[in-house]
């Protein structure tokens, strides 16, 4: 095989990789999610989120006071004011089933991550 036709097809398994690469960092991206707070409640209470995958949940407080979503299970504390939103950040979970709350008010902001 003559040297230029070689460094083409190296130039061209090394393009491929590459691509391959990029598709396997996107399997990465986590998933987002978004819940909202009014009157004191998580809606969804119930999130389902796949087993393995880091996720993000953009929690909007449409409540006119401050929530703090809780959870010792999900190892998560993050105070949202009124009005605005909040990030939460999970890491990948093994299947299961994980609480939290609401820690301003806990009779009613309740809510689970479900891991499958």
């Amino acid at each position: 095989m003559p040297r230029h036709w070689r460094i083409w097809a190296t130039v061209g398994l090394l393009a491929g990789g590459i691509g391959l690469g990029g598709r396997l960092a996107a399997a990465d991206e986590p998933l987002r999610i978004d819940v909202t707070i009014q009157d004191h409640r998580f809606i969804p209470a119930e999130i389902d989120v796949p087993s393995g995958k880091p996720v993000i949940l953009t929690v909007h407080n449409q409540d006119a006071g401050p929530e703090e979503f809780d959870s010792s299970a999900l190892k998560v504390e993050k105070v949202i004011v009124g009005g605005t939103y909040g990030i939460v950040r999970l890491r990948p979970l093994g299947p299961g089933r994980y609480p939290f709350m609401g820690e301003f008010h806990p009779q009613t902001a309740q809510g689970v991550v479900v891991s499958r």
